[in-house]
């Protein structure tokens, strides 16, 4: 217990020295992607940036990756045993493998892959992907990878999935009046939750504002998060700092920050959200009116 209370103050001393929100909102942006050959042993190429490191967050959120993958390239086969990772396309094709399993999905889906369980990707296609990676340590900051040497082109492709996939579909979405006390009405879904994972990664969330509509200020004691904007516009609000935020924009909040955001747009404002527990399975939330 006393561990954990000083964990909780590290985290609150370390919230207190962040930048300004408008620094801290990370944003797609391809003028900055690197070019990598081979990733993990993978064919052709990767483009991505990260939007956040471990210092994003006081959790173990390890990064967040953004980019594309170029036709016939990917990422090898490989393992990582300190950490978790889920890929995510957001349009057209990819080959997603999960232990040693390939199959074929159409964008947006992920593939949540397990700590000590092994993963790849491929774009067999002859158009780029938009492509997303999300790792969560065991430890802070903990990074490592074993590659097998395996770059899955012509992989057997199972039809059906053998392996845990998620698929942000709109019409999955159930409506929920005045979320966390915000204007209108949300279209929510829960779309995984802490079971899948290994590590203290506590869910994956799907959120759509129509104009108008928000979400209202709360805050999580036990649980940090950050929202990616898949589309629209509007604005964030944690603690006493507002932001705008558009497409590709991601907004991080740590412990105990109130948060809100509201769409400004003419069309729906649509997030992913991920939130990071400070241990297994600590969930909760905390409206403030």
């Amino acid at each position: 217990m006393k561990a954990l209370r000083m964990g909780l103050l590290f985290l609150a001393a370390a919230a207190l020295a962040q930048p300004p929100l408008a620094e801290r909102i990370s944003r797609k942006d391809p003028a900055k992607y690197r070019k990598a050959k081979s990733v993990h042993g993978g064919a052709g190429e990767l483009h991505y940036m990260e939007m956040f490191d471990a210092k994003a967050l006081g959790t173990n959120l390890l990064f967040l990756h953004r980019g594309v993958l170029p036709p016939k390239g990917g990422i090898g086969h490989h393992f990582h045993n300190e950490m978790e990772e889920m890929f995510v396309i957001f349009d057209g094709e990819a080959e997603f493998t999960i232990n040693g399993r390939t199959s074929r999905l159409a964008g947006p889906v992920g593939a949540p892959c397990p700590m000590r369980h092994s993963h790849a990707i491929y774009n067999p296609t002859d158009r780029p992907v938009e492509w997303m990676n999300i790792a969560v340590s065991s430890v802070k900051g903990k990074y490592d990878a074993f590659d097998l040497g395996d770059d899955r082109v012509g992989a057997p492709l199972d039809k059906i999935p053998v392996f845990m996939t998620m698929r942000l579909d709109r019409a999955r979405l159930q409506p929920v009046e005045g979320l966390n006390g915000g204007r209108g009405t949300a279209r929510y879904r829960r779309v995984l939750a802490s079971e899948v994972f290994v590590t203290n990664w506590s869910y994956v969330d799907h959120i759509v504002l129509p104009p108008g509509a928000s979400i209202g200020p709360h805050l999580h004691r036990g649980v940090e998060e950050f929202y990616y904007v898949i589309d629209g516009q509007g604005r964030a609000r944690v603690n006493d700092e507002t932001a705008e935020i558009a497409r590709d924009y991601a907004v991080p909040v740590r412990l105990n920050e109130v948060h809100s955001f509201e769409n400004t747009g003419a069309s729906d404002l649509e997030f992913m959200v991920v939130g990071i527990a400070t241990r297994k399975g600590a969930l909760d939330t905390v409206d403030v009116r």
